[in-house]
C-alpha cells in the first residue's frame, strides 16, 4: 500500500500543499541542494541563505536531504513531498564528517536542547527530530527537559523519532509529555522490530511507516530507507497540512486529534497508527460545533 494513502495524507494533500504560515523546522543535517527543492527556499536559521551541504558524500548531508524531501520536495519529484508550501528552516545539528554508512548521525543532548531552543525562538509551529544521542548526563537531560518545556509553553510540536535499537526503553525525548514519539511500521502497520517502544511511547506517541520509504538523495537519484526517522516525516507532514488547513486548532488539539482520538489499551507499549485524515475530520468537526 502507498504510505500516503496508509495514513490518511493522500486526501489532506489533494486539500492543500500547506501555507508559509506555518514554519517546519528541521533539526538534522544540511540539506544539499536539489532541482526538486529549488523552489521551496529552506533557509538556515542562523544564516539568510540557503543551507547546503559542504560535501554530499556524509551521513548528515544524506539524512537532512532525505527528510527535506520527504516534506519540502516539489509533488512531481517522485518524494513524499507532504508540504511543499510549508515555510521550512532548517538547525544543522550534525557535523559534516561523518562517512556515509547507513546510521543515524548523532549529536549531544545539550546540542539537541539548544537547536529545540533556537527552534522555537524562531517561530517554530512543528519541529522534526530524528536524532541519536550521545553523552548523557544529568545536568544535560535537564537542559532537553526544560527546552521541550520551552516548546510547550510556545506552543511548537517536537515529532521525534523513538530510536532504531529495538528495546524497551525510556528516554527523555520520548518520556516529556509535549513530545510526539514516532515508531516505524510496515505497510501492514505492523512495528518494525527495530523501533523503541516504552509505555510513554504507547500512551502518548504514535506509529507510521518507515519501511522502504523513498525520497530524495543527495546524488539527485532517489534515496530509500527504512527505521523511524523516515516515519517522522510522515508525522511532522500531518501537523503542518492539519495546521494550514484549521488555522483555528491548537497544537493541543492537534496532538490529541493525532494520538488519543482512537483510545489505546493504558497499557499498550504501541502507539495508535497515524490517521491524519481521521484527525482533520474530528478537528473540523470541533470547529464547526457551536459554542457552548
Amino acid at each position: 500500500m502507498n504510505p500516503l494513502d496508509m495514513v490518511g495524507l493522500t486526501p489532506l494533500m489533494a486539500r492543500t500543499s500547506g501555507l508559509p504560515g506555518v514554519t517546519v523546522v528541521l533539526i538534522d543535517g544540511r540539506v544539499a541542494f536539489h532541482p526538486d527543492l529549488a523552489g521551496q527556499g529552506i533557509r538556515e536559521i542562523s544564516a539568510p541563505h540557503a543551507a547546503g551541504c559542504s560535501d554530499r558524500n556524509t551521513a548528515s548531508c544524506a539524512h537532512g536531504t532525505f527528510l527535506a524531501g520527504m516534506l519540502a520536495a516539489n509533488r512531481r519529484s517522485g518524494a513524499p513531498a507532504i508540504c511543499p508550501g510549508c515555510n521550512f528552516l532548517l538547525r544543522p545539528i550534525f557535523p559534516e564528517t561523518t562517512v556515509r554508512n547507513g546510521e543515524v548521525p548523532s549529536t549531544s543532548a545539550e546540542e539537541l536542547a539548544a537547536a529545540i531552543v533556537d527552534s522555537v525562538e524562531a517561530g517554530a509551529d512543528v519541529l522534526n527530530l530524528s536524532v541519536n544521542m550521545v553523552g548523557f548526563s544529568d545536568r544535560s537531560e535537564r537542559r532537553l527537559s526544560d527546552a521541550l518545556s520551552f516548546a510547550a509553553r510556545r506552543g511548537a510540536i517536537p515529532v521525534v523519532a523513538a530510536a532504531n535499537d529495538g528495546s524497551i526503553a525510556e528516554s527523555v525525548l520520548t518520556r516529556h509529555r509535549w513530545a510526539l514519539p514516532v515508531i516505524a511500521c510496515d505497510r501492514a502497520g505492523v512495528p518494525l522490530r527495530n523501533s523503541r517502544l516504552s509505555p510513554s511511547i504507547g500512551k502518548r506517541g504514535i506509529r507510521a511507516p518507515g519501511e522502504n520509504i523513498t525520497s530524495l538523495g543527495t546524488d539527485g537519484n532517489p534515496m530509500t530507507i527504512t527505521g523511524t526517522s523516515a516515519a517522522t516525516g510522515f508525522v511532522t507532514g500531518a501537523i503542518a497540512l492539519l495546521l494550514s488547513e484549521l488555522p483555528g486548532a491548537t497544537a493541543s488539539d492537534v496532538r490529541f486529534a493525532l494520538t488519543r482520538r482512537v483510545p489505546q489499551p493504558r497499557a499498550s507499549v504501541v502507539p495508535p497508527l497515524l490517521n491524519a485524515w481521521a484527525a482533520y475530520q474530528y478537528l473540523g468537526t470541533r470547529s464547526e460545533a457551536p459554542a457552548s
